[in-house]
């Protein structure tokens, strides 16, 4: 039995099944390969509680956590509203092959339109094809502001 809820990130289970697939992803070649420091294993759900606007969608399968997406709330200062960025999406490798991605990208979606959001965001890497496909079989593409400036690009600065 698949179910797709919404995190209580103060209810044991739901903080162990964040913390697990988190670390699951991060073992992954996509997650960088390398497990969450303990520090971040301990700090992990109370940090993503107290950040305003946070959730985090789990797909339980037999009650066993399967997948995750963590979103952020943000602001589209070109429609002025509301946004959600989605961060991160794990489907464990037990787990794949039962649309477990795109049942929790509808449940994002749902959360979206109650919250009078304007779009979803997500980055990607370019060699994870996989994911490409499944986030363009929701309708997620790349843009352009103008086509002659090229596709947005997503970078980063570590502090």
């Amino acid at each position: 039995m698949v179910n797709i809820i919404i995190a209580d990130y103060y209810h044991a289970n739901d903080a162990e099944a964040v913390v697990e697939l988190m670390n699951h992803y991060a073992l992954d070649q996509m997650g960088g390969g390398e497990a969450l420091a303990d520090s971040v294993k301990a700090e992990l759900v109370p940090g993503l509680a107290n950040v305003s606007g946070a959730f985090t969608v789990l797909a339980m399968v037999n009650e066993k956590p399967a997948g995750l997406i963590n979103c952020f709330m943000g602001f589209s200062t070109f429609k002025a509203k509301p946004l959600i960025n989605i961060h991160d999406v794990i489907v464990h490798e037990d787990f794949r092959g039962l649309k477990l991605s795109q049942l929790m990208l509808d449940k994002v979606e749902e959360v979206a339109r109650q919250r009078g959001c304007c779009k979803l965001t997500l980055e990607v890497l370019e060699g994870n094809k996989v994911a490409q496909n499944a986030y363009m079989k929701f309708g997620f593409a790349g843009y352009a502001l103008d086509p002659e400036m090229g596709s947005a690009m997503f970078w980063q600065k570590a502090l």
